[in-house]
């Protein structure tokens, strides 16, 4: 009578992908409480694993061998046009052979919309798009709203078996794969339902070897988790090669691409598009657009000059200082960071003197958009300001400035492409930290520079 094993069961981290043979509450490895979820782990007999591993290991004595690091050759491998500026530019100049990206994004943000948008306009390479949630039917209708045309290098497969799914690779041979999503791939190899931590662990290493072997692309989409991070366990961010989130407000039509990981290039970029009846727009120029509504003689409004990635653009700060009405004042800003902002309050009522205690501060990025740039601290000071004395910032003036603890305005990089995008887009004056101005060239611009080493000089210069 053959040797069974008993059905044996693991705990999981699903932050870090830490495995533990009895459930505890912290992970040792992450220090988080309360993310180890059982799985269950295959029958298999001592002898079977000890052959596989045995066979495992001779496979990878046979296919690699030690090479001198010099004898490496160092190369770039030429890289997939999208047709897309915008996610050329996130990728870092393209899709990279043989890599794996993971797009992340929340439900009816536009992940699915963006990967079949791009996969309709690749007309020169043969794509296969599977789909675990939509059936072909459904996928039919949204390619015919977002190009009119059905493009013959273009196959779909509905299909959550993730063998079956490399038995259609096989026989169809793409040049780029998109699985929507991962978490609706199943593999026979693990013993749980579709989602689960293991099972989108294994789905993505077997899709990951296939990447590296074939030298073909994939395209993962995962799911958002309600606190905002990827769903599975956080071994799937480690294992691909670029993390890519597709984020924006609903209410709102633009969507920003934004990357979060990314092996092949720079993780500062950033893509904007406008959603629109017919898909998604690239946005190549969004001052422009974030400018559009004229505020000549409102109070509270000031604009900035930011940079995302390798990008400037100009974004409009809006700030509402009002009475607290319920004795605690409150806090509240939209696309910029809460800490931050009760930083600036501080300096701003310890260095500059504005009591704003006992008074709600309320402030927002306009458009939707959720910036990091450390230069638009002036600007944020300036709108706060604009708003407590009910004084409008007279039109054509702008600022880029960082501001820290003592009240001064620290340097910021890039300024020249800074000083160039404002004066491209009619500003007249522009407010720079005064560390900036060495080495810059005045000659080349023909707006007025106004360098500020303080808080104050910038107030000054704005209210008189």
């Amino acid at each position: 009578m053959p040797f069974m094993a008993k059905e044996k069961t693991a705990y999981v981290c699903s932050n870090c992908g830490q495995e533990s043979p009895k459930w505890i509450g912290k992970c040792p490895a992450c220090g988080q409480w309360n993310t180890f979820k059982e799985i269950k782990i295959a029958a298999d007999t001592r002898q079977q694993a000890a052959t596989t591993a045995a066979a495992s290991a001779g496979r990878m004595l046979r296919d690699n061998k030690v090479l001198r690091l010099r004898d490496i050759s160092s190369h770039d491998e030429p890289r997939i046009d999208m047709h897309d500026a915008e996610l050329n530019r996130v990728l870092g100049g393209g899709l990279v052979p043989g890599s794996i990206i993971l797009l992340g994004g929340e439900p009816g943000i536009g992940k699915s919309t963006l990967s079949l948008q791009t996969a309709l306009q690749l007309s020169d390479r043969r794509i296969l798009y599977v789909s675990g949630e939509e059936s072909a039917h459904q996928l039919k209708m949204r390619a015919a709203r977002l190009s009119g045309t059905t493009p013959e290098n273009l196959l779909v497969l509905c299909e959550n078996s993730l063998e079956n799914i490399f038995d259609h690779i096989k026989e169809v041979q793409p040049e780029l794969v998109i699985i929507d999503s991962i978490q609706t791939i199943a593999t026979e190899d693990v013993e749980s339902s579709a989602g689960s931590i293991a099972q989108v662990r294994e789905c993505a290493a077997a899709l990951l070897r296939f990447a590296k072997t074939s030298g073909v692309p994939v395209i993962l989409i995962g799911h958002i988790t309600k606190e905002g991070s990827l769903a599975g366990p956080k071994i799937l961010e480690h294992i691909v090669d670029a993390v890519i989130q597709f984020e924006g407000d609903q209410h709102y039509m633009y969507r920003l691409l934004r990357a979060i990981k990314n092996r092949f290039g720079n993780t500062s970029e950033l893509g904007i598009y406008e959603m629109q009846q017919n898909g998604l727009r690239q946005v190549s120029n969004p001052s422009e657009l974030l400018l559009t509504q004229d505020h000549e003689g409102l109070s509270g409004v000031a604009i900035s000059a930011a940079i995302e990635g390798m990008r400037p653009f100009l974004i409009e700060t809006q700030a509402l200082v009002s009475s607290a009405a319920y004795g605690t004042p409150q806090r509240s800003a939209t696309g910029f960071d809460q800490r931050r902002l009760n930083m600036l309050l501080a300096v701003l009522e310890k260095r500059v003197g504005f009591k704003l205690m006992q008074k709600d501060v309320f402030l927002n990025i306009a458009g939707g958009l959720r910036v990091t740039d450390l230069a638009t601290d002036l600007s944020v000071i300036a709108a706060v300001l604009s708003s407590n004395v009910d004084t409008p910032i007279e039109a054509g003036w702008c600022m880029a400035g960082e501001v820290g603890l003592s009240g001064e305005v620290r340097p910021v990089n890039r300024i020249e492409q800074r000083v160039a995008e404002a004066e491209k887009l009619g500003f007249s004056d522009i407010i720079i930290p005064q560390y900036n101005l060495q080495g810059f060239n005045r000659k080349k611009y023909h707006i007025n520079l106004h360098p500020v080493r303080k808080v104050e000089e910038a107030l000054r210069a704005l209210f008189g």
